[in-house]
This record gives structure tokens, C-alpha cells and sequence, in this order.
């Protein structure tokens, strides 16, 4: 039987396939950072990211719609939650819990992103999407090989499930009415004013960054920018609830360049996990 897919669903998957390959890759680059200030060097990548996207836009003619008044409490709401908040939760979370744990809670997000946006938009979720997204939370959690915490780990990796899956869920009015571009404009701004205004009372400032660092920081701004964009393209075309299945994808392409850069070996368990949150992301994206 042959399935035919219209074009912009091909156009979505492929935007958010790339958007989490970005995400995936940036976090073996982000822990290049780990003794950097925290808030300090947000602001500088969103600072980064910002010019970035402003320079694409005029270069490209792309017009930037100012935000109306009710799309406010929704970007900061992405700003605080799903991006300086879902970095500092994912970096405490790992102080007292196996990156693999991290990981394996992480993985839940898209059957949140899956149930929460159709309740948002009064309509069932879809169960094909649900099935998909379940399967890819199973393969993340085999790919990560599930491990352990002490203390406050597994609360904080559950705060940085809900972070990722906000940093959809707040924007999905903002990206109607103003498109995806213009929300990941708007949103680096506020981050970098954010970071900014949070670096001196909790970080004691700024510090100049190493050469190592200061690669870090351009390589996750780049890969942020591009992120950001193709994920609320995504979200544009394909909705939020299917759109949610690709976020499996994650954590492969983070072992692919963990595995790459020699971080950590290519085990069994992580190419059958690979295997499966791939099952979890074609089912789940079927016609």
C-alpha cells in the first residue's frame, strides 16, 4: 500500500527532524560549559542568537511582527520556563542524577506535548500521535538505560521534562498569530535581557569565556537559532501534537555526536533505542 503525504507535512517532518537533530547535537557541546556562569552565558548564546536571526531577516527581507499585548505573558511565560529555566533545571538535575535518568524523564515530554495541546485547542488528541509518541518515550528510555538519582534528581529531571515540553505549549498562540520567525526573535530578546538582569545577583556577573568556551557558545547559538526556527515550523504545519512524536529524535542524534566527539561508546542498547524511538516517529507521523 502506498502512503502519499502532502507537501507540507514532508516540509514539517523534515523541519522538526532537523530542529531536534540541532537540540540533540547542542547538549554534548553545552557541557563544554558547565564552569561557565549559568545565566551570564545564556545571555550572551541568546544575545548571539538574536543578531543572528535579525541579520537573516533583513539580509532576506523577512518581515518581524511586533508582538500584540495578549502574546506577552505567553513569550516570557517560553522564555522562563522552556528556555532559562529549562537550561538551569537540566544542569542542576544532573548534579544529583545519571544523565541517563535525566534523559529517560526527558523523554516523556512528547506524550505531554501529545495530550496537553489538543486539550488547549478543545479537540481529542490524536491516538495515532499518542501511540507514537509512547513508543519514542520507550525508546529514549532504553536508549538512556533508565539510571539512578539522589536527592532532588528525579524532581528536578521532571522539571526539565515540563520545560521542554512549555517551550511548546506557551508558544502555540504566539506562532499562530505572529508565525514562528518572528516568536524566536522576540523570544532571544527577552532571554538576553533576562539572562542579563539574573547574571549579576546569581552569577556575580560576567567573566571573559575560555577559547574553548568561546566556541561552545557560538556552536549551541548557531544550532539554537536554527532550532528554533524549524521548530515552529513545525509546530505551524504539522500541529503540536504530531509535531511532538520527533522530539524522540533528541537523544539520538545526541548519541550520534556523543559517540562522534568519543564522549561515550555505541552500546546495544543504545541502537536498539535508536531503532525504536524511530518506530515511535514514522508511526506516529503516518498519514
Amino acid at each position: 500500500m502506498t502512503i502519499t503525504v502532502a507537501a507540507p507535512s514532508r516540509a514539517g517532518i523534515g523541519s522538526g527532524a532537523l530542529a531536534c537533530a540541532f537540540v540533540g547535537a547542542s547538549v554534548p557541546v553545552s557541557g563544554l560549559l558547565v564552569a561557565y556562569p549559568l545565566f551570564a552565558g545564556q545571555a550572551v548564546r541568546y544575545a548571539l542568537g538574536g543578531v543572528l536571526l535579525i541579520g537573516w531577516a533583513l539580509a532576506m527581507r523577512v518581515r518581524i511582527r511586533p508582538p500584540q499585548w495578549r502574546d506577552v505573558p505567553a513569550l516570557l511565560a517560553v522564555v522562563a520556563t522552556g528556555m532559562l529555566g529549562f537550561n538551569a533545571c537540566l544542569l542542576a538535575a544532573q548534579r544529583s542524577a545519571d544523565p541517563g535518568l535525566v534523559a529517560a524523564v526527558l523523554g516523556g515530554s512528547p506524550l505531554v506535548i501529545a495530550l496537553v495541546a489538543p486539550m488547549l485547542a478543545r479537540t481529542r488528541p490524536a491516538v495515532r500521535a499518542l501511540a507514537g509518541a509512547g513508543l519514542a518515550v520507550v525508546g529514549v528510555v532504553i536508549l538512556s538505560g533508565g539510571g539512578s538519582w539522589h536527592g532532588p534528581g528525579l524532581f528536578l529531571a521532571i522539571l526539565t521534562m515540563l520545560g521542554e515540553a512549555s517551550f511548546t505549549l506557551f508558544a502555540l498562540g504566539p506562532i499562530q498569530r505572529l508565525g514562528g520567525f518572528s516568536v524566536a526573535v522576540w523570544c532571544h530578546a527577552i532571554a538576553t535581557v533576562c539572562g542579563v538582569l539574573l547574571a549579576f545577583p546569581l552569577d556575580g556577573g560576567f567573566r571573559a569565556p575560555t577559547s574553548t568556551e568561546v566556541i561552545a557558545i557560538g556552536a549551541v547559538a548557531v544550532l539554537t537559532v536554527m532550532a528554533f526556527c524549524l521548530w515552529y515550523r513545525c509546530v505551524e504545519l504539522l500541529g503540536a501534537g504530531r509535531a511532538a512524536v520527533l522530539i524522540g529524535a533528541m537523544p539520538v542524534s545526541g548519541l550520534i555526536v556523543s559517540v562522534a566527539i568519543g564522549a561515550q561508546p555505541l552500546t546495544v542498547a543504545a541502537v536498539v533505542g535508536a531503532l525504536v524511538v524511530a518506530s515511535g516517529c514514522v508511526f506516529g507521523l503516518r498519514s
